[in-house]
């Protein structure tokens, strides 16, 4: 056990990256457990996996093209008229195995895959950090916009339909967001540690939160406070990143027991 790792220069990058991360998927997530389409977050995970495993064959960006498929899922659900959780579901299966098979054929696309799985967040570089501050600097800015709407369409859903306003366009407008933050959060920590950001910590503030602000604030925290401890415990106990934060997430679970008062 070396305390010393956690203050190494080498790993202030992916620190950061994951920092941000934390703070951003949770939020995202809350958002589509309110609309409830929480498996979005795992149907994206898995196309921009599939794509981080397609790119390693052609010899292209892995984030570029994890951020193009993830995207084109998103393209491909809105031109359904009754997207569903079914969708998603769909989304799961084809980049599961698209990803299997494809780190099949070299074995460089193998080690990728397994990165993919296993959420090594260690190798996260100085073009995950440029993403991730580009992307939340674009989530600050089209939070504000979307969120009244969302919460608008949610409660009320015929008033902005009778009104004729673009309820599609913002769902896919909201969609890309969250592919965007999936695919980043898939290359950098891992398909399931993306995913259970963006699932628990939204699963346990709808439990506890007397409000949708408190939800938020909630909800980031318990986000940031999952990741720091994964982060401290994978690289104390030399462990990978994705199970790790993910054991702390499910750990975190049994305070939604905890009456709301």
């Amino acid at each position: 056990m070396n305390v010393d790792l956690l203050f190494d220069p080498l790993f202030r990058v992916p620190l950061a990256v994951g920092l941000l991360l934390s703070l951003l998927l949770p939020l995202l997530g809350l958002y589509l457990r309110l609309r409830q389409e929480w498996l979005a977050a795992l149907g994206f995970a898995h196309l921009a996996g599939a794509g981080g495993v397609l790119a390693s064959l052609a010899g292209l960006p892995v984030l570029l093209l994890a951020l193009l498929v993830a995207g084109a899922g998103v393209l491909a659900q809105g031109l359904l008229r009754r997207p569903s959780n079914d969708v998603y579901a769909c989304m799961i299966l084809l980049g599961w195995s698209v990803m299997l098979l494809g780190a099949s054929f070299s074995h460089h696309a193998q080690l990728l895959g397994q990165a993919l799985v296993d959420g090594q967040l260690y190798f996260a570089g100085l073009d995950h950090l440029v993403g991730a501050v580009l992307f939340a600097i674009v989530t600050a800015l089209a939070l504000p916009f979307l969120s009244r709407r969302l919460l608008r369409i949610r409660l009320f859903p015929g008033q902005d339909q009778a009104n004729g306003a673009p309820v599609r366009a913002l769902g896919l407008l909201f969609n890309g967001l969250v592919a965007v933050g999936v695919g980043l959060g898939a290359t950098a920590i891992g398909v399931m540690a993306a995913f259970a950001l963006m699932f628990v910590p939204a699963w346990i503030a709808f439990a506890l939160a007397p409000g949708w602000r408190p939800a938020v604030v909630l909800a980031m925290v318990l986000g940031l406070v999952a990741y720091v401890l994964a982060f401290a415990t994978a690289m104390l106990l030399d462990l990978p990143f994705g199970p790790v934060c993910v054991a702390w997430l499910v750990a975190m679970t049994p305070l939604r027991l905890i009456p709301r008062r």
